[in-house]
């Protein structure tokens, strides 16, 4: 799109009109020839004597130049500038990390899926965490995947294509068979601590009992809740199995009250898919954006352009007085 900065320069146009009405004609003095008898001549004639001057003629090329010059030079003082598409940026507005049990018992097929067949529990977190990691428009993610171990998958990023893949790439057992619950939290504190924003948030996704961290979940909790850290726990196992396929409730419900989170129990994949929408609701953050379009000045277009006619008017007259002199 197209602007005039400066568009009151248009008034400058029908300027040389009132300089050629206003102004007197340019005089120049001039050597005569003297002639003795030059009132019988006029006399003779039958003229009237007036003051002597010569008007020289312009061509018609020259007006059309000099006009076509005055105008561009008039638009190059109104700053013509070309507009682009408006660019709009999101800023971040909170530091998001997923916790994801990758433990043996992940890989049990006993999740109820969307359409009451049994999938694995694996398999429904994939999904929804992908489409939960796809709406983080305004957000930074990061990934932790814990089994016998915690790691770090992905720092905070907004590069959200990146995200879904590795979470697609993420399989049962690849950090260990057991469940180091304690140890992911742990770690998710050490990567909050380079974040500057004051929206951070954890979610914890496990089907177990915490049995391989060094550090226990409560303390593990307690940081967390002395860095702001909020954390929100799910849980998707069975309460009543025994050993490292039972997940304890109560001390995910623990974990989240000592955050000031929320815990929640994921029965089957829909009761999932909902438990991120609720987080997602609880947690809203206002987005701030910032539009702007970028501007591109145009006035050297213009200016050149009237210089050329300049430098191409000035080369005719000159060849044309040497052609006359000649």
């Amino acid at each position: 799109m197209l602007e005039l900065a400066f568009a009151w320069g248009a008034l400058a146009l029908p300027l040389p009109l009132l300089l050629w009405w206003g102004l007197p004609p340019h005089r120049e003095r001039a050597n005569a020839l003297r002639v003795p008898f030059f009132t019988d001549i006029v006399a003779a004639s039958g003229v009237e004597p007036g003051t002597g001057a010569v008007v020289r003629r312009r061509r018609r090329l020259q007006a059309v130049i000099l006009w076509l010059t005055w105008l561009l030079l008039v638009l190059a003082l109104m700053r013509p500038t070309w507009v682009g598409e408006p660019i709009v940026r999101t800023e971040v507005a909170r530091d998001i990390m997923l916790a994801i049990d990758l433990s043996g018992s992940m890989d049990y097929r006993d999740f109820p899926g969307l359409d009451g067949e049994p999938i694995s529990r694996h398999q429904a977190v994939q999904q929804v965490v992908t489409d939960f990691i796809a709406a983080r428009q305004a957000d930074r993610v990061g990934l932790i995947v814990f089994g016998d171990k915690a790691y770090i998958q992905l720092p905070f990023t907004r590069d959200l294509a990146t995200a879904s893949q590795l979470v697609d790439l993420m399989a049962v057992a690849m950090a260990g068979p057991q469940t180091a619950l304690g140890d992911a939290i742990g770690l998710a504190i050490h990567a909050f601590e380079s974040s500057t924003l004051e929206e951070r948030i954890l979610i914890l996704l496990t089907d177990g009992n915490d049995t391989a961290s060094r550090m226990t979940p409560i303390n593990a909790a307690a940081i967390a809740a002395r860095n702001e850290l909020e954390i929100y726990t799910i849980g998707i196992g069975d309460p009543q199995a025994t050993g490292e396929d039972r997940v304890d409730f109560g001390l995910l419900a623990e974990i989240a009250e000592r955050t000031g989170g929320e815990f929640f129990n994921a029965e089957d994949e829909s009761a999932l898919a909902a438990v991120y929408q609720r987080i997602d609701e609880a947690t809203a953050a206002e987005v701030k954006t910032e539009s702007w379009r970028p501007r591109y000045s145009l006035v050297a277009w213009p200016a050149g352009a009237a210089l050329l006619l300049g430098v191409m008017a000035l080369t005719f007259l000159l060849f044309n007085r040497q052609r006359h002199s000649a």
